[in-house]
C-alpha cells in the first residue's frame, strides 16, 4: 500500500484518538475549548482537536470518509498543482481545521461549558473538494441505498446541516461541517486560480450543465 498524505493523517489521528480514549489528560490538553483560546492564547487547539474523537464510531466514520475521498482528492491535487500537490492538499486539510471552527469560536468565546473535538470539519472540506472535482459521481449516506450525483448530494447535505444547526438538538457541531465544506470548495477554487492553469470552477459548471441538459 502506497504511503500517501491521506494515510499518514489517518494513522496519526487514529493513534492520538485511541490514546485519548484511555487518557482524559490527552483530551483536556487537545480539545477545542474556546475560553482556553481567548484567555490563554492556546490557539493550537484549533488544530489539535482534529486529532481526537469522542469514541471509536466517531473516529471510524471520520477516517473512513477521509480514506474514501482523500485518496482521490490528493491524487487530483497532484494533477492540478504538480509537485506542490501534496503541500496544497495538506495545507487545505490543516487550515480547514482552523477555518471550520472560527464561527464556533466567535459564538462560544466565553462559554465555559463548550467543548468540541473531531476532524469532521476537515473531512467535510475534503469531501466537498471531491464534489467540486467530480460533481457527477454518485454519493450517498452509509446504510441508505439512495445515491445522488455529488453536486445534488452536497446541496442536500448543506441544507440538512443548516437545519440541524438551527435546531441544536444534538451534540454535533454542524457549523463546523458547513464551514469546512464551504472552505474546501473556496480553497480549491482560489488555489487553482493562483497556482494552476486548471479551470476548477469552469469544469464543475460545465459538467453540471451537461448533466442537467440531459435530464
Amino acid at each position: 500500500m502506497e504511503l500517501t498524505i491521506t494515510l499518514i493523517i489517518i494513522v496519526i489521528t487514529s493513534l492520538v484518538s485511541i490514546g485519548g480514549f484511555s487518557s482524559q489528560k490527552i483530551i483536556n490538553d487537545l480539545i477545542f475549548y474556546p475560553p482556553a483560546v481567548s484567555q490563554h492564547n492556546q490557539w493550537y487547539r484549533f488544530i489539535t482537536c482534529g486529532l481526537i474523537h469522542a469514541d471509536f464510531i466517531h473516529l471510524l466514520l471520520n477516517m473512513y470518509g477521509l480514506y474514501i475521498f482523500g485518496k482521490y482528492v490528493e491524487a487530483a491535487f497532484f494533477s492540478i498543482f504538480g509537485s506542490n500537490g501534496g503541500l496544497m492538499y495538506l495545507l487545505m486539510y490543516v487550515t480547514s481545521l482552523i477555518v471550520c471552527l472560527l464561527p464556533t469560536y466567535k459564538k462560544n468565546k466565553e462559554n465555559y461549558y463548550y467543548r468540541s473535538l473531531g476532524a469532521s470539519g476537515a473531512v467535510s472540506a475534503v469531501i466537498f473538494s471531491f464534489i467540486l472535482l467530480f460533481p457527477l459521481e454518485k454519493l450517498g449516506i452509509i446504510f441508505l441505498p439512495v445515491m445522488l450525483p455529488g453536486f445534488i448530494f452536497g446541496l442536500i447535505y448543506l441544507g440538512l446541516s443548516y437545519w440541524a444547526e438551527q435546531r441544536s438538538a444534538d451534540n454535533i457541531n454542524h457549523s463546523a461541517h458547513i464551514w469546512g465544506a464551504l472552505y474546501g470548495i473556496a480553497f480549491l477554487i482560489i488555489a487553482a486560480q493562483l497556482f494552476s492553469d486548471y479551470p476548477v470552477l469552469e469544469s464543475f459548471l460545465t459538467k453540471v450543465r451537461e448533466y442537467l441538459g440531459m435530464m
